[in-house]
């Protein structure tokens, strides 16, 4: 250890956010892929990543789970799994066409934004989605509906020019896993623009989505440095780690410690560390003896809510 940086040597505070890490619907889509495979044996298919995490796929691979992007990639006699981030209606259909046994991972506070989609168009009104363009969500919500029901709205740019045909005709619908400040203002937005534009039932962004932002707020002000854990294809970690940066912390994703850059904790005091809803406890703790390895550490666990939800395993995997 003599080549250490003596910088490295000095103590290091270590601010863990509570809640972190896999949320119900996370749990509920790995649970899904377990069950299938311990009730039909490998190989089970999994059509697109069940969650956005590189550390949970090889697992469940090595498992038994075969992963695709296409359901035409599946053979004929094997179980498929949709991921939890929801599909169009064309799949379970060319699923039943081709007379396949399915499970539908969906998340259900996604299945809530597909069915409430569902009867803003049985309504007669056109829907705004506030979303990021080819994000598997979006593109399964979207599919939920006839092509040129719904318009993409990404941006407050977007907000601000969009074009409908009936102003008094008009709802809209956002993807769960979005910034809630960057989204507010773009609903904001939507509303001073088209003053009659129906909202949703209740919010749209997941309570995990919010529960982590709102911890890393708290964190965030108290920290030099913030570590995110999570995927880079992960949207709900992509906005912890803006999140951590808009209050003034240095902010990166990590996918797991090994990505660690040690000159991230150059004149770091305190550090912060959350996980996206994809991410396993394991890669929280990983990262933490990484750091201990280095630096002595005081460590904090802050905790700003308390999660219970739990949601219903399919029928199918349980009878």
């Amino acid at each position: 250890m003599a080549d250490i940086d003596p910088e490295l040597k000095r103590p290091l505070r270590v601010l863990v956010a509570a809640p972190r890490g896999f949320c119900a619907g996370v749990d509920r889509a790995i649970r899904i892929v377990e069950l299938a495979l311990e009730k039909w044996g490998a190989p089970v298919y999994v059509r697109h990543e069940i969650v956005h995490n590189r550390f949970v796929v090889e697992n469940l691979r090595a498992k038994g789970a075969v992963f695709v992007e296409e359901l035409d990639e599946v053979p004929e006699d094997v179980p498929v799994i949709f991921s939890a981030h929801g599909v169009p209606k064309s799949v379970p259909r060319a699923a039943e066409a081709r007379r396949m046994v399915y499970v539908d991972a969906t998340c259900p506070l996604v299945s809530k934004v597909h069915r409430q989609a569902e009867r803003l168009i049985a309504q007669g009104r056109h829907i705004i989605f506030v979303g990021h363009a080819g994000h598997p969500e979006v593109i399964g919500t979207f599919g939920q509906v006839p092509e040129g029901a719904m318009t993409l709205v990404e941006t407050i740019e977007d907000a601000e020019t969009v074009a409908v045909d009936d102003p008094s005709r008009l709802a809209f619908l956002t993807q769960t896993t979005l910034s809630v400040d960057d989204t507010r203002a773009i609903v904001e937005t939507l509303g001073r623009r088209f003053p009659a534009i129906q909202s949703p039932r209740g919010e749209d962004i997941c309570y995990a989505t919010s529960n982590r932002q709102d911890a890393v707020k708290v964190i965030a002000d108290a920290c030099d440095v913030v570590f995110v854990i999570g995927a880079p294809n992960s949207s709900n970690s992509l906005r912890l780690r803006e999140v951590a940066e808009r209050c003034g912390a240095r902010a990166y994703l990590v996918q797991r410690a090994a990505d660690l850059d040690w000159a991230w904790l150059a004149g770091a005091d305190t550090v912060g560390i959350t996980a996206g809803a994809s991410a396993p406890e394991v890669l929280v703790q990983e990262l933490v003896e990484a750091l201990g390895e280095r630096r002595r550490l005081s460590v904090e666990q802050v905790s700003t809510a308390v999660e219970d939800v739990a949601f219903k395993l399919p029928r199918v995997l349980t009878e």
